[in-house]
């Protein structure tokens, strides 16, 4: 499995839409794409949260992004992500 790091954007419908209930149907359509949610943040400024997650590869990583926009309304920029000492190892050589 491949991480990939969400960084997410709320719509202002989406905002009114915040409830408990949307962490299971994030968590639903990740594991439809083959996914998996490692962890979750809310945070403040130019993004409104940061979700960490695995996926077999980009192709579930980009259905999971655009389904999550269609079904909650939160944008999504979605890049992959490498531990640092594999990163290191990949381009030190």
């Amino acid at each position: 499995m491949a991480t990939f790091i969400m960084l997410g954007k709320y719509s202002a419908d989406a905002v009114k839409q915040i409830s408990l209930d949307r962490i299971p149907k994030a968590n639903q359509i990740v594991q439809q794409c083959g996914g998996s949610i490692v962890s979750t943040y809310a945070t403040m400024g130019e993004t409104d949260i940061l979700v960490i997650t695995e996926f077999p590869g980009i192709g579930e990583a980009m259905k999971a992004s655009v389904d999550l926009n269609k079904a909650i309304g939160i944008s999504f920029v979605t890049l992959p992500a490498l531990p640092i000492e594999d990163f290191d190892k990949l381009v030190g050589g």
